[in-house]
């Protein structure tokens, strides 16, 4: 063999011996690698199954006693609502509901037709139902049918064992008063929806819960929903009920006052009748609400259970919104009954005083005639108010300016919240030049500000704000914030932030000056014996008040007001109180397309004659019973002595001299007439074209 031969040899040997060496060497690696894997292994299980044993043994020993344990809710009865002589308004009636109970593994599909039978439901109603619940946790029970009948509740009964998943819970359901009595201010129940889910408001409320909608209901749900609780049974592998074990029971929501009285809310009602509109009566020393009247209406009774679609749809397609509570969120121009809070305005600057105007039809302000609806002649200020001289208060209107008009208006709460104990308030609108800007970037017209004096043009009100601010005039420039609950009956922390929910103007002090109060009140007082309400006047009342006219189409046209056509009619005003100064009840009566507001006025007189006769009953009764003084609402019985009044109440808050303060054993007798009057022009007055 050649050289080469031999080298070419040794080199093959060589190669393959190191191959050998380094193939040797690779699963020695391995091994090692898989090894430390199979410590690491080794390791996390052990890490494991101490944790599952040791760490968190008691969080695995009770999801599996949950696995044979099943919580069946307990639902709290929600509080009861009284009037304010603690007469019962709103119940509850017990009922039974049946829940799904969704077992883990366990198929629903195959008992779904069997169910529906027995339930009166179809397959498509229970595949509805797990559909909106489908993003709910398993173990929690899913409400398929409210109030179900005894025949239902005992096929549930009767097929228990081969259908566990049906459960049967005990719960109490509202029961409103009949025909829609006070259903705007108590408000309505429904089941909690998936967007009140998503408010924080409702955080702790789960799907199927029942909760408040509207009024009273939704304004104090947290009180009146309680607390729910749940027992606790034992069921077997097939989920079937095979023991019981503890109760955790619930605790009922929180009773509660409210400040109407049934007799003056059954008067309101009784007086708006079929009309719509609204009525709120107030007493304005306290701000509570003695009444609250929506029409049109609608009964609660039937969301207690659960509203149809067809039901629900017409309620709220209803053009004349019977939902909508009118006497807080229906804004209209106030018509005349601005002319009060004109006459403040005006008094209160030294302007009203010794202005006069005479009155031939209207006037013509910044090269535009504005009519008026009589020829009153010569009007000053005592005249102007119970006539409802329009020409007057146009031009006291230019006189002032709207900046000045407003002024006043925001002190007596108009363009803002009452901040009543209500959800949904409207704040109404209060024009002035910043207000103009903000609103259309464009400056204030003089020529509007003829129309605001008449409480017409941009100037809008509710029927709350308007009883609250005149109540308040004539209680001498103090207004009270309006409340249907007691707030003194509330826990602390509650009450607090029931003022911090429902913000708005609340109470107020605005100085009026003793003279022009008496020019005010004695004004109103005319408007109904010898001015635009005296069709209204009552016999041995001191009743006073405001009529107001509210043109939809256009003030010129006064035929639009009595209209047949409806939509064309006006909207009639009247905010009257008792007596007319320091009033202790004060009804705001807005009648959508009612015409006139003196038919207003006749409608407030009945409920302030209502109040009045109860009063004296009360009076009369508590005299008879207890000689010793006694207080009746805001009037004092006293007995005979040689220092009082020979046994007639007197009103502590009437200033000195105050003839309203020698009352009846009537605090509503009329005073004698503080100021003659021109019986010439009292007869022209009463001539007039009311409105």
């Amino acid at each position: 063999m050649n050289l080469w031969g031999r080298f070419a040899k040794k080199s093959s040997a060589q190669d393959a011996s190191d191959l050998l060496t380094r193939e040797g060497d690779l699963p020695a690696i391995k091994l090692t690698i898989f090894q430390y894997v199979i410590v690491a292994v080794m390791a996390v299980l052990i890490f494991g199954l101490w944790r599952l044993q040791v760490v968190n043994a008691e969080s695995w020993r009770a999801l599996a006693e949950a696995n044979r344990i099943r919580k069946v809710p307990i639902l709290a009865p929600r509080g009861q609502l009284f009037d304010r002589d603690g007469r019962l308004l709103v119940d509850n009636y017990p009922s039974v509901s049946c829940f799904l109970v969704r077992e883990q593994g366990h198929n629903l599909e195959p008992d779904l037709p069997l169910i529906a039978r027995g339930l009166h439901m179809t397959v498509d109603q229970i595949h509805a139902i797990l559909k909106k619940y489908r993003t709910a946790p398993k173990y929690q029970p899913l409400p398929l049918k409210q109030d179900i009948t005894p025949d239902e509740q005992e096929f549930i009964e009767a097929h228990r064992d081969e259908m566990p998943e049906l459960e049967t819970v005990d719960e109490q359901r509202r029961l409103y008063p009949k025909d829609g009595f006070a259903a705007n201010l108590i408000g309505y129940v429904g089941e909690v929806s998936e967007e009140m889910l998503n408010d924080p408001r409702y955080e702790y409320y789960e799907p199927g819960d029942v909760v408040g909608k509207s009024g009273v209901e939704e304004a104090y749900d947290a009180l009146l929903r309680g607390q729910d609780g749940s027992r606790d049974v034992l069921v077997d592998s097939h989920g079937r009920e095979v023991g019981k074990l503890g109760t955790e029971r619930s605790k009922p929501g929180q009773n509660l006052r409210l400040t109407i009285d049934m007799d003056i809310q059954r008067a309101a009602e009784n007086a708006l009748g079929d009309r719509e509109g609204a009525i709120v009566a107030m007493d304005p020393h306290t701000g509570e609400i003695l009444a609250m009247v929506s029409r049109p209406t609608f009964d609660p009774n039937a969301f207690a259970v659960k509203i149809g679609r067809d039901e629900w749809n017409k309620l709220i397609t209803d053009p004349d919104h019977p939902l909508l509570n009118k006497a807080i969120q229906a804004q209209s121009p106030p018509g005349s009954t601005f002319k009060v809070i004109m006459s403040v305005a005006g008094l209160q600057e030294g302007v009203a005083q010794n202005f006069k105007v005479n009155c031939q039809g209207g006037a013509t302000l910044y090269g535009h005639f504005y009519a008026c609806d009589k020829h009153h002649g010569e009007v000053d200020i005592e005249h102007a108010l119970p006539w409802s001289c329009d020409t007057f208060y146009y031009m006291l209107a230019a006189r002032l300016g709207i900046d000045t008009v407003a002024k006043y208006a925001h002190a007596l709460g108009m363009g803002q919240k009452t901040g009543i104990d209500l959800p949904d308030e409207i704040a109404g609108v209060m024009p002035s030049t910043e207000w103009a800007m903000k609103q259309y970037h464009r400056k204030w017209y003089a020529g509007e500000t003829v129309s605001v004096g008449i409480g017409q043009g941009a100037v809008a009100a509710t029927p709350i704000q308007l009883a609250r601010a005149l109540g308040g005039i004539a209680s001498g420039g103090v207004l009270k914030r309006p409340h249907v609950v007691f707030p003194d009956e509330l826990p602390a922390e509650y009450r607090s932030a029931m003022r911090d929910s429902f913000s708005g103007s609340g109470d107020a002090t605005i100085p009026i000056n003793p003279d022009n109060w008496e020019i005010i009140t004695d004004g109103m007082a005319e408007t109904t014996t010898s001015g635009t309400a005296f069709a209204s006047h009552l016999e041995g009342i001191d009743f006073a008040g405001k009529t107001g006219t509210a043109q939809v189409v256009n003030h010129s046209a006064g035929v639009k007001s009595v209209s047949s056509i409806k939509s064309e009619r006006a909207n009639a005003w009247f905010v009257g109180m008792a007596p007319r100064r320091n009033p202790d009840i004060v009804v705001a009566v807005f009648w959508q397309h009612g015409g006139w507001g003196a038919g207003s006025a006749h409608l407030v007189a009945k409920v302030i004659e209502a109040y009045v006769d109860k009063q004296r009953r009360l009076n009369n009764n508590l005299v008879a019973e207890k000689p010793q003084p006694v207080e009746v609402g805001a009037v004092w019985s006293q007995p005979n002595d040689s220092k009082g009044l020979g046994g007639k109440p007197i009103d502590p808050r009437a200033p000195k001299g105050d003839p309203a303060a020698t009352a009846f054993a009537g605090h509503f007798f009329l005073p004698p007439p503080a100021k003659a009057k021109n019986e010439n022009a009292k007869a022209d007055a009463l001539a007039t074209v009311v409105h």
